[in-house]
């Protein structure tokens, strides 16, 4: 009985973690519910990288007093938005709203400020789209 709970839990990982792979590697300009799907994921999943991404953003774009002061309260401000964003993303993913599956915050994915990202931001399409 045990190995096959080991087994059904491998496989049930493997059905939420395949969309965010194949989310990652797909093209910025491909924007599926595919992709939507896995940036739901990885939001909810690593919402925490918020706080050092953008202590390494600021620091890497206005020096280290801003980097201690600005990152680190967008970073602690930012992590709820990531992780409510991934909510969104996750439950409406077969929807192509807004903006035909594109990214609501940039970077598009939490790990983004380490691969030289800009600070935190909101997808002004998006957000036009959403008030409407």
């Amino acid at each position: 009985m045990r190995p096959f709970i080991i087994g059904c839990a491998a496989a049930l990982a493997l059905t939420f973690v395949a969309p965010a792979a194949q989310a990652y590697r797909e093209d910025a300009s491909d924007h599926t519910a595919v992709a939507k799907l896995g940036r739901g994921l990885a939001d909810m999943t690593t919402g925490f990288l918020e706080l050092p991404g953008n202590i390494v953003a600021e620091n890497r774009d206005h020096g280290a007093g801003s980097a201690a002061t600005v990152g680190f309260a967008k970073g602690i401000g930012m992590i709820p938005v990531r992780e409510l964003v991934g909510v969104y993303n996750f439950v409406t993913a077969p929807f192509p709203y807004p903006n035909d599956y594109g990214p609501i915050l940039h970077p598009k994915y939490p790990w983004g400020y380490f691969e030289g990202a800009r600070s935190a931001s909101l997808d002004r399409h998006a957000a036009r789209d959403l008030g409407d």
